[in-house]
């Protein structure tokens, strides 16, 4: 009875843990850059710039 009390403490501590561990991967989402109707975004200066017909 010991042994399963104990691996049961174990589990309910380490889940949150493990859960937040999940959740974090900050540096792998990345957000898409929306300009204004008529521009458009360039990658190499990192700007919107006016689309020219």
């Amino acid at each position: 009875m010991k042994i399963k009390t104990l691996a049961l403490a174990i589990a309910l501590t380490a889940a949150p843990a493990l859960a937040f561990a999940e959740g974090c991967n900050y540096s792998k989402q990345k957000q898409a850059m929306s300009c204004a109707a008529g521009t458009s975004y360039d990658s190499a200066t990192q700007t919107c710039l006016p689309v020219s017909t």
